[in-house]
């Protein structure tokens, strides 16, 4: 079979996504490859097609256990013999993977990067045929990245250690340029093809809400989202258990995820999730990294996360079926303070010190560029693309600060006293005391440090926090002042030769757009030529996959998608023809659900003879 026909048998797909068949036929033509694609845009068919068209075996090095059980699992389902090895497995059945991968059972086997350079992997390594090693979530190799892990620097030494050089295949979602340099670098790609597909999610809307009661937001939208899959990130566990409690005692069916937990209650946990029991997930960033459930509608950061590379990656974990989905991020001040304290003390066991010096001040950076999408009022997914070195032509029309609208108030003469208080601090101070000095207020530590005495203090009395700290915000992003990177974020002078020549300084302040008003640019959801009488079937066709999943002991997503069964719906397939037509519908996936659901569709066919089921028809 060539790769458009493994695509169609094993997948149900009849063409590839942008980039995908660029790095496939790298692959097979026996070259290295580096990927960065956003989440949902297909990336495990990269290497996936290949292995099933290469001799021996595929070696998926990956970070997390539940990732490869849910792809192992996808895979198996779909008539892909696949395995894994990672501390979830007794010595026993370790040997037993190894036997059968030596036995060529297997065509991808997953592995942890902590297990490669262990004795016994590494003589069942040496004695495979090994054709390709795949790189998921290549970003942790990099010290530069948000997600480091040492023991991913173990992979190098691993395929140094091999008799033949496979084809290196490295994957990951979000890499800035200096972090792909450093993939490339490090892994020491030969000739390697680079893809590029960008980091555009069309299908997310993102959001960003200052706000005081997050609490009261959380359960207004979980109300108005009843039925729906979504993910709740909060900063630590203590948030984590406090919201998690106050949505539970209201009848919310939700469940909780966070280090502190017993391994065996996380996992139950993420079960329930996963399979629908609970449809609210409460979490720290512990989890969700190779959670492919595909049908989470909306994402809310509860807190301001460190950096913008773990704010894509957590949001990107919504709508990954391409349906659209929500993105929110909760603002406030004192979110600044919980990250910051949580940077302070980071665990750099093992990192040289002049590395540890580095990445603390990266993390200072990455945290201010995290303030500032928080604070800008300008459009939110440009503020991201820039971000990652993507152009950007214009305000995408589909976002929070988009169906926002903006009055400007001209503050150039409270900016003024706002330079002459950092000139009067020489730069020693960080943003609380610049504010704190400003606006008067009565501090022991103002005392203590003698800005009392300043000529600014108390100048700008008669405003607001919020309004000084955007003022501060919009000239930050004029340039007319700077932060340093290290952990103080101290403020300092920058450019205001264009200030003294006459420039302004201009703060925009927003209040919603009139529901008329607001744009229709929206992304349609796949339900959306289903007709009511087609809902009706969708909503079968749900509990049906449910039935089997449970039968079967799998998550839903894995018999077959949301997306997959609105395709159904819409079609309403009448012969295995019919069905194969449908998106994601494979021959092997036909050959175990194929005939279950045909009869469903029949049954409602002839209960409802009449019925239009979509606008298509």
């Amino acid at each position: 079979m060539n790769a458009e026909e493994v695509l169609k048998h094993y997948f149900g797909y009849d063409s590839f996504r942008t980039g995908q068949r660029e790095m496939i036929d790298a692959i097979l033509a026996g070259r290295d490859g580096l990927a960065i694609m956003p989440t949902g845009s297909g990336k495990s068919l990269c290497y996936q097609v290949p292995a099933l068209m290469l001799p021996g075996i595929t070696l998926v090095i990956s970070p997390l256990i539940s990732l490869m059980q849910d792809q192992v699992q996808a895979l198996n389902d779909a008539g892909i013999h696949a395995g894994y090895i990672n501390s979830s497995l007794t010595e026993r059945q370790i040997e037993t993977v190894y036997r059968r991968a030596s036995r060529g059972q297997y065509k991808i086997l997953y592995v942890a990067p902590e297990r490669l350079l262990t004795e016994g992997f590494l003589f069942f390594a040496v004695h495979a045929q090994i054709s390709l090693v795949t790189v998921d979530e290549a970003h942790c190799i990099s010290q530069w990245g948000q997600d480091f892990r040492p023991s991913y620097l173990k992979i190098v030494d691993f395929i140094r250690a091999l008799p033949v050089r496979p084809v290196i295949a490295a994957f990951t979602a979000t890499a800035t340029e200096e972090v792909r340099k450093d993939i490339l670098c490090v892994l020491d790609l030969q000739d390697p093809q680079e893809v590029v597909t960008g980091f555009d999610r069309e299908n997310l809307y993102f959001r960003v809400e200052p706000i005081r009661r997050k609490d009261d937001f959380v359960r207004s939208y979980i109300n108005k989202h009843s039925g729906e899959s979504g993910i709740i990130y909060c900063a630590t566990r203590k948030n984590v258990e406090e919201l998690h409690q106050r949505l539970f005692v209201r009848g919310v069916p939700v469940t909780r995820y966070h280090a502190g937990l017993d391994p065996a209650e996380r996992k139950k946990n993420q079960e329930d999730f996963i399979y629908d029991r609970a449809t609210v997930m409460v979490a720290t960033n512990a989890f969700g990294m190779g959670i492919d459930k595909s049908n989470v509608r909306y994402v809310i950061h509860y807190n301001m996360p460190q950096s913008m590379e773990n704010y894509y990656q957590e949001a990107g974990r919504a709508g990954r079926d391409g349906e659209p989905s929500q993105c929110i991020l909760l603002f406030s001040a004192h979110d600044i303070m919980i990250n910051k304290y949580l940077l302070e003390h980071k665990d750099f066991t093992d990192i040289p010190e002049e590395d540890a010096a580095l990445i603390r001040e990266r993390d200072a950076r990455r945290l201010q560029v995290m303030e500032g999408y928080c604070r800008t009022t300008d459009c939110l997914r440009n503020y991201i693309l820039r971000y990652f070195g993507e152009k950007v032509s214009g305000p995408c029309d589909h976002c929070g600060n988009c169906d926002r609208e903006y009055t400007e108030t001209d503050m150039t003469a409270e900016a003024k006293w706002v330079i002459n208080c950092v000139t009067e601090t020489r730069g020693r101070y960080g943003l609380t005391v610049v504010l704190g000095t400003l606006l008067g207020a009565n501090r022991a530590r103002l005392k203590e440090l003698g800005t009392m005495s300043y000529r600014s203090f108390g100048a700008l009395k008669d405003h607001s926090e919020e309004e000084l700290r955007q003022l501060i915000s919009q000239m930050l992003l004029d340039g007319y002042l700077w932060q340093t990177e290290d952990r103080y974020s101290l403020l300092r002078i920058g450019d205001i030769s264009s200030l003294k020549a006459g420039g302004q300084v201009l703060v925009r302040r927003y209040r919603e757009k009139e529901p008329e008003r607001v744009s229709r640019k929206r992304r349609k959801r796949s339900t959306d030529a289903l007709t009511s009488a087609g809902y009706g079937l969708f909503e079968r066709l749900r509990q049906l996959r449910l039935e089997v999943a449970r039968k079967e002991s799998i998550p839903p997503y894995i018999v077959f998608s949301d997306k997959t069964l609105i395709d159904m719906a819409v079609k309403a397939p009448a012969d295995r023809n019919g069905m194969l037509e449908v998106s994601g519908v494979g021959a092997v996936k036909f050959d175990k659900y194929g005939e279950i659901f045909l009869r469903e569709i029949a049954d409602f066919r002839k209960e409802h003879p009449d019925a239009v089921v979509s606008i298509e028809d």
